[in-house]
């Protein structure tokens, strides 16, 4: 069913000092009795319940959401961070006609409390002040199930990230265990996956138009539960044009055997472009999870439409102290969504889809002047991007080709040739933006893929001209060629290219400028001989970085699987991963060789792989020896043991 763009509307931002919002009654999103009553309203048709803090920018995906239901004439409220333990929070509005929507907010919820080394964050992002505990854990099953109790017989629609991510059987990092798809843990009547515009418009008009709930099955992008006899005899494909229902191997099949977890996972990448992607079911015991093809993404009329909406991109005013998260966002623009690169470890592709949406240049330009009169902008642009800086407007060559595709990502092991690479309408935009009245200086935070940037020289004077701010992150993650083809990333010399290209660039402009490397440590198919070589490789370069990414197991995603079963998927073969928690960490202090806190560390993983030769005093050395000739100072060898017992995991039980 085609989506209908809601009529544009400018954005009119009202003007406050963000860290203190003005009490305004209409301005956002009803979350209380009184505000309902402002507007004149007696009931609510759709209640949204979010994980995270209630801030009214598009960058949070409860507010989002709730703008576009509500310019589609629905009545929305937002319940924010409710207290878990009571219905109380959840019925101060009263009980919606339509259907409770629940979100655990941005991230899951278990990724926003616990570390890799599953240490408890000391704060959350998208909570006011940062204060932890704002939110249970799992919390979209607990807020299902709270809703449940508060509203028999409404509705209950689950989205957001944590929910697109666990609905199939997936590992659990945090419990070391294979869960249930979470559309039977949180008996949620639908789950919506995936960018939720489409299926959740689809579904509110067919509940308002009478339809119940349980007969609302077909629509893209959603998934329901199955009883007993009504799954077993669905014709099962056997090719991909049949029209049929694909299996996935069983919850029971998967918490048996790590060949059947890879299996699922294999069988479930390949089914995510929307052009192809077959109706899938996967049992669990007598019941079963049925899995509509992807919605379609939006296209750029659709697009514009949404950040057109009347964002007043604060806080809501109740809050008594800053959010973490908008105050990193609040003068971002995102330009696209999507990523096409599908990188193993990353849940963007899984989440977002492969295909990009892109806004119109005129879209953006909007936003910008929107965010110009907002008290508080100081003429900085902190991000003109996406998930990707630069795959504004990439596309393939031709959609039934698009539709066909059963790669899963269009840059590895190469960059397709029906990927149109053109970086110049992002250059274009890039120009437009920076020239308009009272913008200053534009940078472009999100992550550069270069292998892309490469390709065109003109992006990259661009970039280090006029939107680098001194240095500039990319995420080259290793060295080893063969640990980033686990990762589905480019080869190490694409990354050599790229900055030699930008050095050259920012050279020729006068500017002293550097790249900030990202790394990931014990990621599947990284040893520590391989981390060994990555450090040679940095210390060589003369790099120490900073940004350091222990691996963390997020739900459904390839690295995942390998993580969990010791095998590739998508080959069937086996890869090694570092699972106990005391090698984890000696991986990382290979890229930290430059700082005495991990010292005791680096030396420990050189002398397990025989690498005694990097300890010493000689320039090719990684640490100095812990005593004697060359060792560090008593002093600094103190204050390095104290801060690496600080960060010791805990022991275990």
């Amino acid at each position: 069913m085609p989506l209908q763009s809601a009529p544009p509307a400018m954005l009119v931002p009202i003007r406050r000092n963000a860290s203190t919002p003005a009490r305004n009654l209409r301005a956002f999103l009803p979350t209380t009795r009184e505000e309902m009553e402002a507007r004149g309203w007696d009931a609510l048709d759709i209640l949204i319940v979010n994980g995270d803090a209630y801030v009214d920018h598009p960058a949070f995906g409860g507010a989002l959401i709730g703008r576009f239901l509500e310019a589609r004439g629905f009545r929305v409220g937002m319940i924010a961070q409710p207290d878990w333990r009571t219905t109380d929070d959840l019925l101060r509005m009263g009980v919606p006609r339509l259907m409770v929507g629940i979100t655990a907010g941005n991230l899951d919820s278990m990724l926003n409390k616990l570390t890799a080394q599953k240490k408890v964050r000391n704060e959350d992002q998208y909570s006011p002040g940062g204060r932890t505990n704002m939110r249970p854990n799992r919390a979209a099953t607990v807020y299902a199930n709270l809703a449940r109790q508060a509203f028999p017989g409404v509705p209950i629609v689950l989205g957001g990230i944590e929910a697109s991510l666990r609905r199939i059987a997936h590992y659990d990092y945090w419990s070391d265990s294979v869960r249930r798809s979470i559309v039977l843990d949180s008996k949620c009547d639908l789950l919506i996956f995936g960018m939720g515009e489409r299926p959740v418009w689809e579904v509110a008009k067919r509940l308002r138009d009478g339809e119940p709930i349980r007969a609302i099955r077909d629509v893209r992008g959603t998934a329901v539960a199955l009883r007993k006899g009504e799954w077993e005899h669905l014709p099962r494909s056997r090719h991909v044009n049949d029209g049929h229902v694909l299996f996935l191997p069983s919850y029971e099949e998967v918490c048996a055997s790590k060949e059947q977890f890879a299996e699922m996972s294999r069988a479930f990448q390949y089914e995510t472009n929307p052009g192809n992607g077959r109706p899938l079911v996967q049992p669990h015991g007598h019941e079963a999870v049925y899995f509509n093809p992807p919605a379609v993404p939006l296209d750029t009329g659709e697009m514009d439409a949404l950040y057109d909406l009347p964002f007043t991109r604060v806080p809501h005013w109740s809050y008594d102290a800053p959010i973490p998260a908008y105050e990193t966002v609040k003068h971002s623009i995102v330009t696209m969504r999507g990523c096409f690169g599908g990188c193993t470890f990353c849940s963007i592709t899984e989440h977002e889809g492969r295909r990009i949406s892109s806004r119109s240049a005129e879209s953006v330009l909007r936003e910008v002047r929107a965010l110009r009169r907002m008290e508080g902008f100081s003429g900085v642009i902190s991000d003109l991007g996406g998930p990707t800086a630069n795959m504004y407007q990439m596309e393939c060559r031709d959609e039934r080709i698009e539709n066909a595709c059963r790669r899963l990502s269009c840059v590895h092991p190469e960059i397709c040739e029906n990927l149109k690479t053109d970086h110049g309408p992002l250059i274009q935009l890039m120009k437009r933006v920076r020239k308009e009245e009272g913008v200053k200086k534009v940078f472009l935070a999100s992550g550069v893929r270069y292998d892309l940037a490469e390709r065109s020289p003109e992006f990259i004077r661009e970039l280090a001209v006029h939107h680098t701010g001194g240095q500039l992150s990319v995420a080259p993650e290793h060295s080893n060629d063969e640990v980033l083809d686990k990762m589905k990333k480019p080869a190490v010399a694409s990354y050599e290219r790229f900055e030699e290209q930008f050095q050259c660039a920012s050279e020729q402009a006068g500017r002293d400028q550097f790249l900030v490397p990202y790394f990931i440590s014990g990621h599947p198919g990284s040893t520590l001989k391989s981390m060994v070589d990555l450090a040679v490789w940095l210390k060589s370069r003369n790099m120490r970085p900073r940004q350091v990414q222990d691996f963390i197991p997020t739900p459904m995603s390839i690295a995942t699987a390998m993580y969990y079963t010791g095998l590739d998927p998508l080959t069937r073969t086996p890869v090694f991963t570092a699972r106990d928690m005391h090698e984890k960490q000696l991986q990382k202090a290979l890229i930290m060789y430059w700082d005495p806190t991990w010292h005791d560390l680096t030396r420990e993983a050189l002398q397990k792989v025989g690498r005694r030769d990097l300890i010493g005093t000689g320039p090719h050395c990684l640490v100095p020896p812990a005593s004697g000739k060359g060792a560090l100072p008593i002093r600094l060898r103190e204050r390095a043991q104290a801060r690496a017992h600080a960060n010791r995991p805990p022991a275990k039980r």
